[in-house]
C-alpha cells in the first residue's frame, strides 16, 4: 500500500499538469499523427488481439494499460496475458484468480517482478474481479538463458514435461528480422547470435500461450515490453506466422523531451504510440 499511494499522487499531479496546458502524454497513431483516446479505443475494440507495449517502470503506460483494459472490457469478452508471468508460474496465478490464494501466497509461489504490486497487481486484480483469465505467456528465463549461452539447440534434450512452458520445437527463427540484427548491433557483439535467439523464444513463447488461450470473439489484450512488439515483429511476427488471418492491434511506448511531435525513428513502431514527456517520474 505504501508504494501504491506514491503512484496515485504522481497520476493525480499528471491530470492537473494536462488541466494547466502541459500534458504527461500525447497518443499518435503509426504515421505520426495525434489521435484521441476515444479513437483509440473505438479501433481497438475491433481486434482480436492487443499487444500493449510499455516501457516497464514507466507510470503512464502502466495507468493506461489499466484504463485501456477497462474501456475495451466494457463492451468486450477479455483475455489477459503478461510477459511478467511465466508460463510454469500458471498454477499459483490461477489459485489467486480462484480466491485459493492470497496476494502474499501469490508473492510467495510465484516469481513476481519488483515492480507486481504497483505495476501489475491492478491488471491481475482486475481480471480477478471480473472472473477473467490472465494468462502466463513468457517462457521460464532459464530456458531462456539456455538458449542464449548454447543456442535453440539446448532446448531439444529437455525433458517433455519442461517443454510444456515452452513453443513447440523447433522454433522458426529469421535472423534478418531488424529487431533482432539491432540486438546484435546494440550487444556490440558480445553475447554473438544466440542472444537475439534469446529474444525470440521469449517472443515464440508469448505468442504461442496467447493463441492457445485465445477464443473466437474474444479479445484478447497482452502486456509486454514494447521492445516485443514494436515495429510490428517478435510477438507478432509469430502470431502471424500462426494465424495471419486474425486482426491485431499494437501499442508501444516512448519517451521523448518534447512530446509535441513524433520523432521520426518513433514513428511506425505500432498502430498507437504513447508518448512521454522524459521527466515523468518512473516507478522504480
Amino acid at each position: 500500500m505504501k508504494r501504491i499511494i506514491p503512484l496515485l499522487l504522481l497520476l493525480l499531479m499528471t491530470v492537473f499538469v494536462q488541466a494547466q496546458g502541459k500534458p504527461a502524454y500525447v497518443l499518435y497513431n503509426a504515421k505520426g499523427k495525434k489521435v484521441s483516446y476515444k479513437k483509440m479505443i473505438r479501433i481497438l475494440k475491433e481486434k482480436d488481439i492487443v499487444l500493449f507495449g510499455e516501457y516497464h517502470n514507466n507510470a503512464i503506460a502502466h495507468w493506461l494499460q489499466l484504463e485501456v483494459t477497462k474501456a475495451l472490457g466494457e463492451t468486450r469478452k477479455l483475455v489477459l496475458g503478461a510477459e511478467m508471468f511465466e508460463a510454469d508460474n500458471q498454477p499459483p496465478l490461477n489459485k489467486y484468480l480462484g480466491g485459493m490464494l492470497s496476494a502474499k501466497g501469490l508473492d510467495s509461489n510465484a516469481r513476481l517482478w519488483r515492480n507486481y504490486s504497483t505495476d501489475y497487481a491492478p491488471l491481475v486484480n482486475y481480471a480477478k474481479e471480473n472472473k477473467l483469465p490472465f494468462i502466463a505467456t513468457n517462457v521460464p528465463r532459464k530456458y531462456a538463458s539456455l538458449v542464449a549461452k548454447g543456442g535453440f539447440g539446448k532446448l531439444d534434450s529437455l525433458p517433455a514435461a519442461e517443454k510444456n512452458w515452452i513453443a513447440p520445437l523447433p522454433i522458426a527463427y529469421d535472423a534478418e528480422l531488424p529487431g533482432y540484427k539491432k540486438m546484435l548491433e546494440m550487444m556490440g557483439g558480445h553475447g554473438g547470435e544466440n542472444l537475439p535467439k534469446a529474444q525470440a523464444i521469449k517472443d515464440a513463447t508469448m505468442a504461442w500461450f496467447i493463441l492457445q488461450h485465445f477464443t473466437a470473439g474474444s479479445l484478447f489484450i497482452h502486456y509486454n515490453g514494447a521492445y516485443h512488439s514494436d515495429n510490428y515483429e517478435g510477438i507478432l511476427w509469430y502470431l502471424k506466422q500462426k494465424q495471419p488471418g486474425l486482426r491485431y492491434g499494437t501499442i508501444s511506448t516512448v519517451s521523448q523531451k518534447d512530446i509535441s511531435s513524433l520523432l521520426a525513428e518513433n514513428k511506425g513502431r505500432a498502430d498507437f504510440i504513447i508518448c512521454v514527456d522524459e521527466d515523468m517520474t518512473n516507478t522504480y
